[in-house]
């Protein structure tokens, strides 16, 4: 995957932006919150995604880290493609899908075009919990409990035990001492399993 480009901007449109580096010009598709953080200056950074289709290889890009993850996170969920996710992110900030999307609110992300009432509660059920590594603001945080607890869930997984029934153990570990390791939240798992 290209992380990200470093070049001239040869071209800005509100949808897409060129970008040229080496010699090559990339286009790339952004959505509105990017265009309205673009620079005046020739000279830009900007994180991408590739996607990969039969018919086509699209680049999409993005001036922060964590709308290209909330964009990746969209795409994940059944029923919203890479232009809807796009549609998204040019209708609402990044902090407004979140917050939208943690407070379980329908009519906001129904109000973006090309989103019916089953897909935005599909959206909701899908990303509620998976946005944990993202706050509110749209940066992305290193809460270091989140990927501990990911790990040792997938750890106690290998080691035969469902993760609904880990779930349980672990959370409570976590919320005892929050800055556990993993290798304690495992081993203290494993004798309340």
């Amino acid at each position: 995957m290209i992380e990200y480009l470093k070049g001239k901007m040869t071209q800005k449109n509100p949808t897409d932006v060129t970008v040229e580096c080496g010699g090559v010009g990339y286009f790339l598709n952004i959505s509105l919150h990017t265009y309205s953080l673009l620079p005046e200056n020739e000279n830009i950074l900007i994180y991408t995604f590739l996607q990969v289709r039969e018919d086509a290889h699209t680049l999409f890009g993005f001036m922060e880290k964590s709308e290209r993850e909330i964009f990746k996170k969209l795409i994940s969920v059944s029923g919203i493609g890479a232009s809807i996710a796009r549609t998204m992110l040019s209708s609402l900030s990044p902090g407004q899908i979140i917050e939208a999307i943690t407070t379980e609110n329908v009519p906001e992300i129904q109000s973006v075009k090309g989103i019916g009432a089953k897909t935005a509660q599909r959206v909701i059920i899908d990303l509620k919990d998976k946005l944990g590594e993202i706050d509110s603001s749209g940066q992305i945080s290193t809460l270091q409990r989140n990927s501990h607890k990911d790990e040792a869930l997938s750890a106690l997984e290998t080691l035969g035990y469902t993760r609904k029934q880990s779930e349980k153990v672990v959370s409570r570990i976590i919320r005892n001492d929050e800055s556990a390791s993993v290798e304690t939240i495992i081993k203290l798992a494993l004798k309340n399993l």
